[in-house]
């Protein structure tokens, strides 16, 4: 399954001059790992959609165009699929890069 170039560009765009992220083919999809730990993920899963680490607690799931996100017919627990529609402009995309980055900050804090 291919993931969405034009969104994995962008990501990277977003990326561009900060410290502790890489790329790296995953699941399908181009995963945006910081530190070495997945934050976000270009998935194949829905053209042109995010996977996005999360807190569950923060209620991110009730919010238009997102979704959980399913692999193999499993919810995968801490992880959301934001659709198209939801990245449509830069500040969408910006705010959900944030929302995988905090989140892995918080399970895993730099040393």
């Amino acid at each position: 399954m291919a993931y969405d170039d034009a969104l994995a560009a962008r990501v990277r765009d977003l990326l561009a001059g900060r410290a502790g992220w890489a790329e790296k083919r995953m699941f399908g999809g181009l995963a945006f790992l910081l530190d070495g730990h997945m934050a976000v993920t270009v998935s194949g899963a829905g053209e042109g959609a995010l996977m996005v680490r999360h807190d569950p607690a923060e209620g991110l799931l009730g919010e238009a165009h997102v979704a959980p996100m399913e692999m193999r017919g499993s919810t995968m627990t801490g992880w959301l699929l934001v659709e198209p529609a939801g990245l449509a402009d830069d500040a969408d995309l910006v705010r959900w890069v944030d929302v995988g980055a905090a989140r892995v900050r918080a399970l895993h804090p730099p040393a």
